[in-house]
């Protein structure tokens, strides 16, 4: 929520075509209060993978580049989840724990180690997170490929896996809000070419006509981890 209200707070881009597999830009869409040319919610219908309650990364980089197909003078700006929460594992089957929790008080994995309900540490987490990111790499690398113009690869935040936090030295999990550890905001930029630059033209945005339905926002967030 803190990286899209930093980024595309009130902002105008109709140059711009957003291809997200988070379903957070709905959630918080009246008051970030941005426009773009338009938005792919990949996380909708048959983008979702109900195996592993997430959206896959070769599922955000097909809509991708369907949708440089599409708009072929604009941005594209796409939004995968690896390797945030939940991790792309078949043989894990502790962090889908939480989902079959119900109930005002249900709590996010991270929280669950934080406060000892989940028997884990940072080794068990770590090569999860690890193999998780290894899945999306090579979808990254399809969309660096199959997209001519500058790229940037980075990310919307990292990660917290059991680092001391400050100034009240706690051991934090995940990403919460208002923690600006160097874990968290420090992220990578890589600049990548594929025959200069994209021609681009931003052009007011046909009518949303599409409702997005608030129960299945809050589900899909739920899944992700996600409990406000």
């Amino acid at each position: 929520m803190e990286f899209l209200h930093a980024n595309f707070e009130g902002r105008e881009m109709h140059d711009t075509v957003y291809v997200t597999a988070n379903p957070q830009f709905r959630r918080h869409e009246e008051q970030i209060d941005a426009e773009f040319h338009a938005v792919i919610d990949v996380w909708l219908d048959d983008g979702w993978n109900e195996t592993y309650n997430t959206v896959m990364p070769q599922t955000t980089a097909e809509y991708a580049l369907e949708a440089a197909k599409k708009y072929p003078t604009k941005r594209i700006l796409v939004h995968y989840l690896q390797p945030h929460y939940p991790f792309i594992d078949p043989e894990s089957t502790f962090d889908k724990k939480h989902l079959h929790k119900g109930g005002d008080n249900t709590i996010d994995f991270w929280h669950e180690i934080m406060f000892g309900q989940l028997d884990i540490g940072a080794d068990d987490v770590w090569p999860l997170y690890k193999r998780t990111l290894d899945e999306a790499f090579p979808h990254v690398q399809s969309v660096l490929d199959g997209i001519e113009g500058r790229h940037v690869v980075t990310a919307d935040h990292g990660n917290m896996v059991g680092e001391r936090a400050r100034p009240i030295p706690v051991r934090e999990w995940g990403h919460p809000q208002g923690i600006y550890t160097e874990e968290l905001v420090k992220v990578p930029w890589l600049v990548c070419e594929n025959n200069g630059r994209r021609k681009t033209t931003a052009e007011v945005p046909s009518p949303d006509s599409e409702t997005v339905d608030e129960g299945v926002v809050t589900s899909r967030l739920r899944h992700l981890g996600y409990t406000e």
